[in-house]
């Protein structure tokens, strides 16, 4: 359909609504589309969805295309590398046909044995027991999301929480494994996860405030009214969020507190009955550090507690102390793993006699095995791998005392592998590949790394994948439609990882790459540093840059590069946009943040005061609001040719809301020149991850992957398999 085909999309009301801070009015006209309950704005919703459906209907069979192969790639009915713990095989399966999954166990028949059982011919273990089939809860609802599924340590209840519309505030039950019945408990409100009491009386969770912040620990008795729970902890400060879980050890209760730079944590001895929370070092701002619990064995055959404290006082990319469980003030911690620069640890397990170490150098996530001695840890040792681009990380340890080390690596190429290391030996077992039906072969694959330079000489890491014969083609000098993705925000970092769903843009010669921007921390906390607050820019510039140098390198053109990015990815999509409309032919914004300051100046909305130290504070700082407003997607959109835009949403997102990408959307339309459809979907039952379920899932990847591929002008059908 050419943009004169298309059907004249909806047109917003303009109401002005007043905006004025420090001296700087506003007249926002649509952001009455707020008013998620007026009818108005649901009309004008769906009457979006209506016409996204009208100037997309010319995709419908590559849309099935696509979802097709997606499903002929997955192995539906599979098991997951059951893990142990106590006297069971933990696991889940899914059902081939069915939406969720199954969680389960299988009682171990042999105490000395760790490796794994295999399934029957019916797909389960021997002696297996369903814990909670989330197809069996999902009856009825459009929607349904597992929280908290956590067995008592006697093995005989399962604490487990599901949301039913998208807005992440779970309904907590207790349920009797013996009889698989729920018990009477019903704690309404409760926050994703379930820590139990070592008796296995008492759960432990998280509410949420009226902004959707974790704000209490409460403790809820089993058998009794959730009424009558009392408050374990509650966190005054509005910039925190509250969580709590134990040690691996199971000696401790945790409870963290926890801004964007800062953190509190506070213990309860489990073996102390009517102990109270204590804290491990008050906090200081910018200063934050988790705690974990190790057993020493000393030489005369006693042991020593200490905790295990990874910490950034003085140390920009972390460092590992040691400190006694009796007084861990940080006075008395005891460097054992010395800050580097360039390696950033990012997490420390424990187990009886060993930890594992995460951290981070050169991009990529790496692990390493230290031996316990009597003091503390011993020398590290990092585990190998094969691949120039990669992704290592722990997986299903659920045991404390266990003699192996369960590790998923994986990469653009290599689909998730799970390896058992057996700590003593060295060896490593391959325990699970994940399936890719249809014949697919690594080789037929390759992963490479490039560079961009940002405008302020910063070289920026793009990793890049592509079928084979489209790299050669690009050897050769030829280019090709590319995927841009990017992210960049909070520290997360985009690591190589295998998608099955991606297949369908690879095999019909699109070139995928992901641009590592400053906000992330692929390159240490310097990189998260150097793309927030008032140095948020970088992020974008950089994104710009990769899109740049791709084309300087020969990958592709701007009208034949889509770029896509979700949340505060999002953000950055429309930022990037409005900075180079001409690098894009297309921008996928999945949930974006396009309307940040908006969102940032009012404390009442969800997350906004715990954002401040990601963004700054414009309500208190006159330049925080200037240097946002300077970026902010909706309020410098120009009167410029734009990209085509598809921009997917949720309406019970409590993260982002609907309003930010309808506002956005609208703003587009009426400013923005060039004719290229701009489009909006809105999941009207669905929340920030968009729909549950993973058929509406494989779905909803399939309408995006049209959109893209129609924008790109790719193949319909998927190029001949490389020789």
């Amino acid at each position: 359909m050419s943009s004169s085909e298309h059907p004249a999309p909806p047109v917003a009301e303009r109401r002005p609504v007043r905006r004025e801070h420090h001296g700087d009015v506003v007249e926002d006209p649509y952001e009455w589309l707020r008013a998620k309950e007026d009818p108005a704005v649901r009309a004008h919703l769906e009457a979006e969805n209506a016409h996204t459906r009208a100037v997309t209907e010319h995709l419908e069979r590559l849309r099935s295309r696509v979802f097709d192969e997606i499903r002929a790639r997955t192995q539906e009915t599979d098991l997951s590398v059951p893990a142990r713990e106590g006297g069971w095989w933990y696991y889940g399966r899914t059902v081939e046909g069915q939406q969720y999954g199954l969680s389960c166990r299988a009682p171990v028949t042999d105490v000395d044995d760790w490796t794994p059982p295999t399934a029957g011919e019916d797909g389960a273990l021997p002696g297996e027991q369903v814990l909670l089939d989330a197809n069996v809860e999902a009856e009825g609802h459009e929607f349904f999301s597992l929280g908290a599924a956590s067995v008592s340590p006697d093995g005989r209840r399962l604490a487990w929480s599901g949301d039913t519309t998208g807005d992440e505030r779970y309904t907590l039950r207790v349920r009797d494994l013996e009889t698989g019945e729920d018990l009477p408990d019903e704690v309404p409100g409760a926050f994703y996860g379930a820590t139990w009491s070592v008796d296995s009386e008492v759960v432990h969770y998280t509410v949420v405030d009226e902004a959707w912040r974790p704000h209490e620990v409460r403790r809820h008795r089993v058998g009794t009214d959730a009424a009558q729970d009392d408050v374990l902890f509650r966190e005054d400060d509005a910039r925190f969020w509250v969580g709590v879980g134990r040690t691996r050890s199971r000696r401790y209760l945790v409870v963290e507190s926890a801004a964007k730079t800062t953190t509190e944590v506070r213990v309860l001895d489990t073996t102390e009955p009517g102990g109270e929370l204590r804290v491990v070092a008050p906090r200081r701002e910018g200063v934050e550090y988790e705690v974990e619990h190790v057993v020493l064995p000393q030489p005369d055959g006693s042991v020593r507690d200490r905790f295990l404290v990874l910490h950034n006082d003085g140390a920009e990319d972390f460092e590992l102390a040691v400190v006694d469980v009796d007084d861990p003030s940080p006075q008395h911690w005891e460097v054992v793993l010395p800050h580097e620069p360039g390696r950033r640890l990012e997490g420390v397990a424990p187990f009886a006699g060993f930890v594992a170490l995460a951290y981070r150098r050169d991009v990529l996530p790496r692990l390493a095995i230290a031996p316990l001695t009597a003091q503390a840890v011993g020398a590290a040792s990092e585990v190998e791998v094969d691949e120039e681009l990669f992704s290592v990380g722990l997986g299903g340890n659920r045991a404390f005392d266990q003699p192996l080390v369960r590790f998923v690596r994986t990469s653009f190429v290599t689909p998730p592998r799970v390896l058992d290391l057996d700590v003593a030996t060295g060896e490593q077992t391959l325990r699970r590949e994940t399936p890719v039906l249809g014949g697919y072969a690594s080789q037929d694959y390759v992963q490479r790394r490039t560079w961009a330079t940002a405008p302020d000489g910063v070289r920026v890491p793009v990793s890049v994948v592509a079928r084979r014969d489209v790299a050669a083609a690009h050897d050769r000098g030829e280019r090709a439609p590319l995927v841009l993705y990017g992210y960049g925000s909070y520290e997360a970092s985009m690591d190589p990882a295998f998608s099955t769903s991606r297949l369908s843009l690879l095999d019909r010669g699109v070139v995928f790459a992901l641009a590592h921007v400053r906000g992330g921390g692929e390159l240490g906390r310097h990189w998260y540093d150097d793309g927030k607050r008032l140095r948020k820019r970088n992020t974008f510039t950089d994104f710009v840059a990769a899109a740049d140098a791709l084309v300087e390198q020969g990958w592709t053109t701007p009208a034949r590069t889509v770029a896509m990015g979700g949340s505060a990815g999002g953000l950055l999509m429309g930022a990037a946009m409005n900075l180079a409309p001409q690098a894009f032919a297309g921008v996928l914004a999945q949930v974006p943040f396009v309307d940040p300051l908006t969102s940032i100046l009012d404390p009442s909305l969800p997350l906004t005061v715990t954002e401040w130290d990601e963004w700054g504070n414009p309500l208190a700082d006159p330049e925080v609001y200037a240097y946002m407003k300077g970026y902010s997607p909706y309020e410098n959109v120009a009167a410029v040719d734009h990209p085509a835009v598809l921009a997917m949403t949720s309406l019970h997102d409590t993260r982002v809301l609907y309003v930010e990408p309808a506002k956005w959307v609208a703003r587009l339309r009426e400013v923005g020149t060039g004719g290229r459809p701009v489009l909006l979907r809105t999941e009207m039952d669905g929340g920030h991850g968009g729909p549950s379920g993973r058929y509406k899932g494989w779905e909803e990847r399939a309408f995006e992957y049209a959109w893209v591929l129609d924008v790109l002008a790719a193949p319909p059908e998927p190029l001949p398999a490389p020789a």
